[in-house]
């Protein structure tokens, strides 16, 4: 690369030295994701993975595509861009998890008006983590330069997933029944999703959102929102070693009526207490803030409820226990019922 220079380019706003240096800054975290099946140096053209498939019988790849949205616009307020890559990362691989796929393997796309290489590889830095919390090699990406397009001092951020399942094991619907319990994995917050709506409610490029709020418990509003995406993969991989997992559901934009209908078949719904949500403050705020609705909070934010799980009620408690020994505050949370209700909140 050190012969590789335009300085016509340069002078259209395009530095592609600068972007050999963020590859050379965001290797040492891109190593920490290596697996077993990675293949591939960075750099390449494109990215390579030896699958292993010992032990299926009939292996089935999963993909999931995601972004993270306007909460970028967090970022950029705050000047913090080292956790939006689990962001990133946690949108894919939580969706491939729904169907009992072990990510694999992860890539990214950053889109930037201007390429500060140390902004760059910080940003890679919170995908490489949220890698690491997925089991899921980083195995390649893209850094696009595109003066004009975006701002100097912004960037939109995507990436997707690769994983495996056995076709025997891909959870589906076909054995969910009458009685039935639906599990809750707590959310660590607004994840990635409403964040049109958050800004509205606080003005957000007018507000102050460095100062501690007393209904965050202290935290400032900034912290809150850009808190990361919970990745729910290895409890969820730990649970389907022992447990007949019938229908999960990653709940993101569209809350509990766009999401959980998604794990449940035609004839059933899910009955759930609202009494029984533990809906995490920053939700209560943004309801007081912004005046909405009970139903459209619901049908729009995953109100502390980032994942549920449908398992049979005589193995509530043991996956309950499996989901606790991983960290996780699991807790039941509805039953599915006969109806043409989706999703019945009471």
């Amino acid at each position: 690369m050190k012969n590789s220079q335009s300085r016509s380019y340069a002078e259209a706003g395009v530095d592609i030295t600068a972007g050999y240096k963020a590859v050379e800054l965001m290797k040492a975290h891109i190593a920490r994701t290596v697996t077993k099946g990675a293949a591939s140096d960075i750099g390449g053209f494109g990215g390579l993975f030896s699958l292993d498939l010992e032990g299926y019988s009939h292996p089935i790849l999963v993909s999931g595509t995601d972004g993270v949205g306007t909460k970028l616009k967090i970022a950029f307020l705050t000047d913090k861009h080292d956790t939006v890559g689990i962001d990133c990362v946690a949108m894919c691989v939580n969706d491939v998890i729904c169907c009992g796929a072990k990510p694999l393997f992860f890539l990214d796309y950053i889109a930037c008006g201007k390429n500060y290489p140390e902004k760059i590889a910080s940003i890679v830095a919170g995908v490489a983590e949220g890698c690491v919390q997925s089991g899921a090699a980083l195995i390649g990406g893209e850094t696009a330069e595109m003066p004009g397009f975006y701002p100097v001092d912004e960037y939109d951020l995507a990436g997707f997933a690769v994983g495996i399942v056995d076709r025997d094991k891909v959870i589906d619907n076909s054995k969910m029944k009458e009685g039935d319990v639906m599990i809750a994995l707590p959310s660590s917050g607004v994840h990635s999703n409403g964040f049109s709506l958050v800004r509205r409610v606080f003005d957000i490029e007018n507000a102050d959102i460095s100062s501690p709020v007393s209904e965050l418990g202290g935290k400032s509003l900034g912290e809150v929102l850009l808190t990361p995406t919970k990745i729910y993969v290895k409890p969820v991989l730990e649970l389907l070693k022992s447990v007949d997992v019938k229908g999960i559901s990653h709940i993101t934009g569209g809350g509990f009526y766009e999401n959980m209908p998604r794990s449940i078949p035609d004839g059933l719904g899910v009955e759930i207490k609202k009494c029984d949500v533990k809906v995490l403050p920053i939700f209560d705020l943004i309801m007081k803030c912004g005046n909405i609705p009970e139903r459209d909070m619901y049908n729009t934010f995953n109100m502390g409820v980032g994942m549920s799980i449908v398992v049979s009620a005589d193995d509530a408690d043991k996956a309950l226990d499996i989901l606790r020994g991983c960290g996780e505050d699991a807790y039941v949370i509805g039953k599915i019922i006969k109806s043409e209700e989706k999703v019945a909140l009471i």
